[in-house]
C-alpha cells in the first residue's frame, strides 16, 4: 500500500502537468473532452493556479505533512459533487466529470492510506 505522502505527490504530479497543459496548450486537453476552445485568458490563469496547487501538494508530500494530507481529502471529494451540480444546473458538458472523478479517486486513495497507516 502506498504511504500518505506518496499519494499526495502523485497527486501533486497531476496537478503540475494539468496546470502545465492548461498554461501552454489548453485546447490540445479540452478538445479530447468536447469542450470548445477558450477564447479568453482565464484557462489558462485556471491553469497556472491548479499549477501552483500542484506545487503545494508536493510540498507538503516532502515535507510529510500529515494533517495537509487529511485536509485534501474531503476538499477533493466535493470536487465531483461540485462539478456534477455545474453538469446538472448551469449545463457544463459531462465530460467534466472526469476531472471530478480523478479528484474523487485520488481523495479516496489518500483516505485509505492514511486509514492503513492508523492501524
Amino acid at each position: 500500500m502506498a504511504t500518505p505522502a506518496f499519494t499526495i505527490q502523485a497527486f501533486g504530479i497531476y496537478l503540475l502537468g494539468l496546470g502545465a497543459i492548461l498554461i501552454v496548450a489548453p485546447n490540445v486537453l479540452l478538445s479530447q473532452f468536447g469542450l470548445p476552445p477558450p477564447e479568453e485568458i482565464w484557462i489558462h490563469v485556471v491553469g497556472m493556479l491548479v499549477a501552483f496547487l500542484g506545487v503545494y501538494y508536493l510540498r507538503a508530500a516532502a515535507a510529510g505533512l500529515s494533517a495537509f494530507f487529511g485536509w485534501t481529502v474531503p476538499v477533493r471529494l466535493s470536487v465531483l459533487a461540485f462539478f456534477a451540480a455545474f453538469v446538472a444546473l448551469l449545463s457544463a458538458p459531462p465530460t467534466l466529470l472526469l476531472f471530478g472523478i480523478v479528484d474523487a479517486a485520488g481523495a479516496i486513495w489518500t483516505w485509505r492510506a492514511l486509514r492503513a497507516r492508523r492501524h
